[in-house]
């Protein structure tokens, strides 16, 4: 059945693209949302160049014909678009507590009046305001009419692509894997209906002895040969004091490993390891095999409490506060041993400062120093090329599908991407665990030969850690 689709300002300047997203159903525009989409227009972040957009389509679909009448979106969808005005008797039949001309309670009256309308026309079409303001959605539901929250870029977590799974095969299957270097896909399909698996691109598999369960084998599907390859990276790289703690890190390790697999995602709680190996991974790869030209690292400048004010000095002094993760975590993957710590100290007291007193370590300038390493900020990536690096986003869980997407469109020939983030974890109030971009990009780039995702379950921080990620 036909609908009609009342969009608040909010969903517009989400997704400029709403308009075209409703099929064969019409869309309603109250004037309000004009008016608030001009107020936007002049924001320099993401929603003034939506609602930049936004206008631009509106205009676009003005040469089609008079929007006070409605006008076809495309040929093909048959849906339309009409642009609204707010009539006052409408809005003097809200309750006297909505009666105020605010915008919520204008586009509410618009809402209702198209309602009425289609009531007294004997058309009844459902009437369904969009937005993703959850007050505006209990107002509409007060007053009699459905509200919904836009929901077409949203995955649910619980259904989230997790990258593994378990297939149970026979002894002599997992033999051969290990032998032959594969095994066809075909070999055991009657495993995979039998579990009702589909199994992706770069998929993990744990293979699991159906006669003795303790017995396990970790493969990969490699879709390009249709067969499934066990996990030869981890064993050779050399990364120090790093190493696998659990079969998801050891997937994960070894899809960082491979150069390709040039998008990577890392899912999980604090304290799984993301981050962590996906610097170990990056160094190994830069310093050591020499397969990119320089680590690039990035996250969004978003704080978990309130903001301190303005930070002053030099674009790489402003990035230190929100960079000392990653540096934390060089320090460790770059840490310095118990006899160099016993000369760092020993020069410590000679200078006049108390024995034992450690100077901070200089990791972090002496992988810049040496050109291994470099800090972007995302606020300036827009316009670049980035050939030949491997880049990490940390905490990608606060960017929104639309920055995630200019972020990876950077990427130039030669370069490996990785992502990492925990959807539970979330500071930007623009989206959440289900609109964010990270769990976006797991989803619309599941089954691509050349990305890979896995999710992280196990926290391998401290013991401590690990217990307040699971009950606080």
């Amino acid at each position: 059945m036909r609908k009609t689709y009342v969009l608040d300002t909010n969903v517009l300047l989400h997704d400029p693209q709403a308009l075209t997203r409703f099929q064969d159903n019409a869309i309603v525009i109250p004037i309000e949302v004009v008016e608030e989409i001009d107020r936007f227009k002049r924001d320099p972040a993401e929603k003034g160049r939506n609602a930049r957009q936004v206008s631009r389509l509106l205009d676009a679909l003005r040469e089609k014909g008079n929007l006070a009448d409605g006008v076809p979106i495309d040929e093909d969808s048959g849906g339309t678009l009409q642009v609204v005005f707010c009539r006052r008797e409408t809005l003097d039949q809200l309750p006297p507590e909505l009666k105020g001309g605010n915008g919520d309670n204008n586009i509410l009256a618009v809402a209702l009046e198209q309602l009425r309308q289609g009531v007294i026309g004997g058309d009844k079409q459902p009437v369904v305001l969009v937005t993703k303001d959850t007050n505006l959605r209990i107002k509409a539901d007060a007053v009699g009419l459905i509200a919904q929250d836009y929901t077409t870029d949203k995955v649910t977590i619980a259904d989230l692509y997790p990258g593994v799974c378990d297939l149970p095969v026979s002894a002599q299957q997992m033999e051969a894997i290990k032998g032959e270097g594969g095994l066809p896909l075909a070999e055991v399909q009657a495993a995979l209906e039998a579990t009702g698996l589909s199994l992706q691109a770069n998929e993990g598999v744990t293979l699991v002895d159906v006669l003795q369960p303790g017995h396990t084998l970790l493969a990969r599907y490699d879709a390009k040969r249709g067969s499934l390859v066990p996990l030869q990276r981890v064993q050779r790289a050399r990364l120090g004091r790093i190493s696998a703690r659990n079969r998801e890190q050891t997937f994960a390790l070894d899809l960082l490993l491979d150069p390709a697999i040039q998008l990577l995602t890392l899912v999980g709680k604090a304290g799984t390891g993301k981050t962590l190996l996906a610097l170990a991974a990056g160094l190994h790869q830069v310093a050591d095999e020499h397969l990119y030209d320089r680590l690039l690292v990035t996250r969004p400048v978003i704080s978990l409490g309130k903001e301190i004010g303005f930070l002053p000095g030099t674009l790489e002094e402003k990035m230190g506060p929100w960079m000392q993760p990653i540096v934390d975590n060089l320090d460790f993957l770059l840490g310095r041993s118990s006899e160099e710590e016993g000369r760092a100290s020993s020069r410590s007291g000679s200078a006049g400062r108390p024995a034992g007193h450690r100077p901070p370590r200089s990791n972090w300038t002496d992988l810049k120093g040496m050109g291994l390493l470099e800090v972007e900020a995302i606020s300036y990536i827009r316009g670049r090329s980035i050939p030949r690096q491997f880049m990490v986003v940390d905490e990608a869980q606060n960017l929104t599908p639309h920055e995630v997407k200019t972020i990876v469109t950077r990427v130039g020939e030669g370069t490996k991407i990785v992502l990492t983030g925990d959807p539970y974890q979330i500071d930007n109030p623009y989206v959440d665990a289900e609109s964010n971009g990270l769990t976006w990009l797991v989803e619309r780039f599941k089954g691509q030969t050349l990305a890979g995702h896995v999710t992280l379950v196990r926290g391998e921080r401290s013991e401590l850690a690990e217990l307040a990620a699971n009950l606080l």
